[in-house]
């Protein structure tokens, strides 16, 4: 209290003149109005550009509350596309008009499951993902793994109960089966440990017609991916004289330097037909 006391004491006059200032201002501003249209104007605009700023920042913090929500708002779309179901064959019964709704949970075949990306690399020789999301989750081994760009990033190769590491597209053993969308002319999709953002689609007869920027989707041969799936977009052809093949440099449609969720794929209906294959090859 003696310190405050002090402190008016040494600073009376320079306070008084502050009082006396702030007197006059109001003064002036209220009883005149031209000046009180200027302050008003000028406060406005203060309070405005202030109000701006508060905002954006306040926008910052709620990026990562919004970007998780656009996630998981695009699993259930994903969960409802169409072609994600496959209704099986049948001989006494070809309309599926009169399903019930609830049904068609029978026959889902793809199942979407979002991911959060907690590691990732893309300088090494083979590359990995990992997820956060496991076998608690209903993460399995051998499931194909996309983007939120709907573009194929790997295959999971490993998984414990929270977490799943993937074997990404930018791996030497990486490889996947994809088509030529305008021509459907079909060969594998590799990385040659060069370019982080060029993949390489071997094997494709030189009597394809192929235009740069022409997409490359997933086959549907594979059982980790639906077909259509964007893979890339032509950058270039190799031609190699001595080769029947192109040998086409495809523009990854991720980035995989900024990836931070991806979408786990479930086939819900492999085990059949893989079935049915180890039986064919086992006679």
């Amino acid at each position: 209290m003696r310190n405050i006391i002090l402190f008016i004491r040494i600073y009376f006059t320079f306070i008084f003149f502050l009082f006396l200032m702030g007197l006059s201002l109001y003064l002036l501003f209220t009883y005149n109005k031209y000046h009180n249209a200027v302050y008003s104007e000028v406060a406005n605009e203060i309070t405005g550009k202030i109000s701006t700023q508060y905002n954006n920042v306040s926008y910052y913090f709620y990026l990562k509350r919004t970007n998780d929500s656009l996630v998981k708002a695009n699993e259930r779309l994903y969960n409802m596309l169409r072609q994600d179901y496959s209704i099986p064959d049948t001989t006494n019964k070809i309309s599926v008009d009169t399903l019930k709704v609830d049904s068609l949970t029978t026959y889902r075949r793809f199942l979407y499951m979002q991911a959060k990306v907690v590691r990732n690399s893309v300088s090494q020789p083979n590359n990995y993902i990992i997820l956060h999301r496991g076998k608690n989750q209903g993460v399995q081994k051998d499931l194909g793994v996309i983007g939120t760009n709907s573009g194929v990033i790997g295959t999971v190769v490993e998984v414990s109960n929270n977490f799943s590491v993937v074997m990404s597209l930018l791996h030497s053993q990486s490889n996947i089966s994809g088509r030529l969308k305008r021509g459907g002319e079909t060969g594998t999709v590799i990385w040659d440990g060069q370019d982080r953002n060029i993949l390489l689609l071997k094997d494709i007869t030189k009597s394809a017609k192929i235009n740069q920027g022409d997409t490359v989707i997933t086959s549907g041969f594979s059982d980790k991916f639906p077909e259509g799936l964007p893979i890339g977009y032509v950058k270039d052809i190799i031609n190699d004289k001595s080769s029947s093949t192109y040998t086409v440099r495809v523009q990854s449609a991720v980035n995989f330097e900024t990836l931070q969720f991806g979408y786990v794929i479930n086939n819900l209906q492999k085990e059949e037909p893989n079935e049915l294959l180890k039986k064919v090859k086992s006679k």
